[in-house]
């Protein structure tokens, strides 16, 4: 009767130790939500200093593109009239969830987040006016009469596909919590 006492009591125990274990894990993952101003007040994210700690997120994958073309016209040594035509493209391809940091606030507030080292490799983004969600979406001249949006990267000009504008900012909220028990068992008296 003891032995299947103390056999219970093990089982029990690995149970409790394999429940606060399984509890543990799940309580130390985080889940992306949208960077917002909710957000920003929530964890008191107003100074430079505290933005800078916080590791942002793409929500998206921002592709930004640059053409050069360039060409003549003549004739070959068989009188053939010749048209010829070079173009090169020079792609960044920024992937969902690429990590990204602060840099510095625009002019209106804006986030400027730089993705790599170098001069002038940012990325504004900002709230944009007449929506609700309060999300920071990537920043480019959608009027430009390109297709997609232009804006500088690397001191240089690019267009960004229609697709990257719906590239928003995330950050990662992780819920901790402690809790410390302490199991005790009771195990009777005899007479």
């Amino acid at each position: 009767m003891i032995k299947d006492l103390n056999s219970h009591k093990i089982k029990l125990m690995k149970n409790y130790v394999l429940l606060f274990i399984v509890g543990l894990v799940l309580t130390s993952c985080g889940t992306k939500i949208a960077y917002t101003d909710a957000i920003r007040d929530e964890f008191g994210l107003e100074s430079e200093q505290m933005v800078k700690k916080v590791q942002f997120y793409t929500s998206a994958t921002i592709i930004l593109e640059k053409n050069k073309e360039s060409g003549n016209q003549g004739t070959d040594s068989d009188g053939k009239l010749v048209t010829s035509s070079n173009k090169e493209q020079d792609r960044i391809i920024i992937p969902i969830g690429t990590k990204c940091v602060f840099d510095a606030y625009g002019p209106n507030g804006e986030l400027v987040l730089r993705f790599e080292v170098g001069a002038g490799k940012v990325i504004t983004f900002a709230q944009r006016p007449g929506t609700t969600s309060g999300k920071y979406y990537l920043v480019a001249d959608w009027n430009s009469g390109r297709s997609g949006g232009v804006l500088k990267y690397g001191n240089e000009t690019y267009t960004a596909t229609t697709t990257s504008g719906t590239a928003y900012l995330e950050v990662i909220r992780k819920r901790l919590q402690k809790t410390k028990r302490k199991d005790r068992v009771v195990h009777g008296m005899k007479v």
